[in-house]
């Protein structure tokens, strides 16, 4: 796509037809409208009062549970962990969204800070965008070097292995979006002025390193998807599929009281798929 930062001008808020009309179906998405937004509230309000079930049960055997959100910006990560924590006790329901680290921060062991957040028992903590930085947005940007990304990506199963082992529950998510649709949602962010905070220079630089993030993600998925700590893609291009999506993933896999699978629903596995799976999918778009 030739310059794509052509779309941001302030004085131009018209978003071409063909990247508009392009944008849900990018990157293979295979829905082209949207969930209807009557079926989306009913189903996402079955869903949270399954989540107020599931913290009950969290409160009271003293489970933890990490999850991990990863993706492209404007894939949909935050708007997400919204939804989850939206009727939750924030005291123990918790988002963790690290800056970038400081002087001291940058000299420690890579995952210490990152320590620091994992959940206490009765505890659930959502990461956006987690320890995994160092397998996409710093090599991409130039943040880190190839060693320290090589050694992270060595590390990483096995740092996820002994959280796992001591009765840690992690999940991790890549929210995958196509390239038009992620342009579609940074031009919004730019004319939007409720939305322009979202919207920083790394953003518009990324734009043109698409190629370089994709590469980076498939090595990701690919060194660090395992038994213990396995990676769900979902596709993003409409968030609120994939919103109910993730929770149903979520709540299929731990046993709680009052746990109602007509009240969950389906996973929807055209938009839900594990590593190897989407890895094998994203070679055949």
């Amino acid at each position: 796509m030739n310059d794509p930062l052509r779309h941001f001008d302030i004085e131009n808020p018209e978003l071409p037809k063909d990247i508009k009309k392009a944008a849900m179906t990018s990157g293979g998405y295979p829905y082209e409208e949207k969930l209807d937004a009557d079926r989306y509230k009913k189903e996402m309000h079955k869903l949270q009062k399954q989540l107020v079930l599931l913290q009950a049960h969290v409160a009271r055997t003293d489970e933890r549970i990490a999850i991990v959100f990863e993706g492209r910006d404007a894939a949909g990560k935050g708007g997400t962990i919204k939804r989850y924590l939206e009727h939750l006790n924030p005291r123990y329901n918790l988002s963790a969204a690290l800056p970038k680290p400081n002087s001291r921060e940058a000299t420690q062991w890579y995952f210490q800070r990152y320590v620091d957040w994992l959940p206490a028992g009765g505890e659930q903590v959502l990461f956006d965008r987690s320890w995994y930085n160092r397998a996409g947005v710093e090599p991409v940007m130039g943040f880190c070097t190839r060693e320290q990304t090589e050694h992270f990506l060595e590390e990483a199963p096995f740092f996820e292995g002994r959280l796992t082992k001591d009765g840690i529950r992690l999940f991790k998510f890549w929210l995958s979006i196509g390239r038009e649709m992620q342009l579609k949602r940074f031009h919004d962010r730019r004319h939007d002025p409720l939305k322009t905070w979202k919207l920083s220079p790394v953003d518009l630089e990324a734009l043109d390193k698409w190629e370089a993030y994709s590469a980076a993600r498939d090595e990701m998925l690919r060194r660090t998807d395992s038994a213990h700590a396995p990676w769900t893609v979902l596709l993003t291009n409409d968030k609120k599929r994939g919103r109910l999506n993730m929770i149903r993933r979520v709540l299929s896999q731990i046993d709680y009281a009052g746990r109602d699978e007509a009240a969950i629903g389906e996973i929807d596995r055209s938009i839900v798929m594990t590593a190897p799976q989407f890895l094998e999918w994203n070679r055949e778009q």
